[in-house]
Parts: C-alpha cells; sequence; structure tokens
C-alpha cells in the first residue's frame, strides 16, 4: 500500500523549509488568498531541492478571509479565477525549471466545489485550459469528483488527518468543536484510519496547523510503521 503526503504551502506561516522534507506534494498559494511571486519562488525552489511534487492552490480572490469564506460567484467567473492563479504559478515554475503536477482548490473553493458539481466543472474547464497534464486533487468521496473524472481529467482522491469530518463525509466547519485536530499524534492515528478505507489516494496536512511541522514528521514515521509507503502520484 501506498500514499501521497501532501501540504499547502507558501502561505507566508515560515514553516515551509521543515515541512517539505517530509512531504511529497505540496500546493502553492498563488497570491489570491495568501502569497505573492517572492514567496511561489522560494517555495518551488525548496520543492525542486527536496524532489517534491508541485502544484497550483488557487482560491477565491479573498485575502482578508484567507480564502475561507463562501462566496456566490458564476461557474464563468470562477473558471477565470483558477485559470488565472494556475497561469501565475506556472510561469514563475517554467522560469524556476519546474513542471507543475497537479491543482488542489484551497478553502471555501474546495469545499464549495465538493457539492456543486458546476463549480466542479469549471475548475476542471480551467484546468484543461492549462494543460491536460495537471491532476485534479479534491475530496474522496465527493459528487464532484466523479464529474470531473467525466471530463477527462485526472483525479486523485483526498483524505485530511489534520481534520474533523462530518458524517455525509464532508468536512467539519472550522467553526465547530472537533473541526481540527492538534496532536501529533491523534493526527497520524486518524492517517491510518483514512488510509486503511482504501479511499485515499492522498493525505493533506495544512501548512497553517499550530503543529504542522511536528504533524509532518510524526506522520511518516507512523505511516512507515504501518507498511505504507510514501511516494508522490
Amino acid at each position: 500500500m501506498k500514499i501521497d503526503l501532501n501540504c499547502d504551502l507558501g502561505e507566508g506561516t515560515g514553516n515551509d523549509e521543515t515541512i517539505m522534507p517530509y512531504i511529497t506534494s505540496a500546493n502553492i498559494a498563488c497570491g489570491f488568498h495568501a502569497g505573492d511571486e517572492q514567496t511561489m519562488r522560494e517555495t518551488l525552489r525548496l520543492a525542486k531541492r527536496f524532489g517534491v511534487n508541485t502544484g497550483a492552490h488557487p482560491s477565491w480572490d479573498d485575502r482578508e478571509n484567507f480564502g475561507r469564506k463562501e462566496m456566490d460567484v458564476s461557474p464563468a467567473e470562477a473558471e477565470k479565477l483558477v485559470f488565472e492563479q494556475i497561469q501565475i504559478l506556472a510561469a514563475i515554475a517554467k522560469e524556476e525549471g519546474v513542471t507543475l503536477s497537479h491543482v488542489k482548490p484551497h478553502g471555501a473553493l474546495y469545499n464549495q466545489s465538493a457539492k456543486d458539481v458546476e463549480l466542479a466543472n469549471a475548475i476542471a474547464r480551467a484546468i484543461k485550459s492549462s494543460s491536460v497534464d495537471l491532476i485534479l486533487v479534491g475530496l474522496a468521496g465527493s459528487r464532484s469528483l466523479e464529474a470531473v473524472r467525466e471530463m477527462g481529467i485526472r483525479v486523485v482522491a483526498e483524505g485530511f488527518p489534520d481534520r474533523g469530518y462530518n458524517a455525509d463525509g464532508s468536512l467539519m466547519s472550522r467553526l465547530l468543536p472537533g473541526a481540527l485536530i492538534e496532536s501529533p499524534e491523534e493526527v497520524a492515528k486518524h492517517a491510518i484510519e483514512l488510509v486503511k478505507t482504501g479511499k485515499m489516494d492522498t493525505l493533506c496536512l495544512h501548512g497553517d496547523h499550530p503543529n504542522a511541522a511536528a504533524n509532518a514528521k510524526m506522520l511518516r514515521e507512523i505511516l512507515k510503521k504501518n507498511d505504507i509507503s510514501i511516494d508522490g502520484f
């Protein structure tokens, strides 16, 4: 059994370099919820140094709320927003000699697209317009994931060891108790439970989590102890 381990980076938390050695894929903020040209360039260089896959982490245009506030945006406008962010990161990546492998929406855009097929398809169109080789990373079990697959986009199903889930498989609101799992030991335990369902291709750790680096280190160790190899998708 193998699993990819990804993390949302380039968000200005200052811990990217301590996390990068433990992951296999990095989702890099494209400037709309966090980051700028300098942070994108620095994160790409770190990923290249550690042999980590790189992908765009597009968001609603919402730095004030870190991209975590739901927005009512038309599919056409959402497609434009996502396409623009992929292009921004792809241009910098090209200058750094890095090829992007995937796209993973951020925050509210991610959660809304997991439920809204039209929004998911808008994201898929933006990806196809950028490169047919890009992979979409999305919430395991979401209805939108299958809809995007039908558009010819390769998808990777994702789980969240550091987040709590609702009974329907969606992520708990961050405003609710238990939404954020803080203990590295509990994060690692949850990761094993998620992997054993057989529905996950990748596990995500949030770079802005207070124990992000400790979580990444503990998770990598516990996965290996359970004979689960860690490899990029």
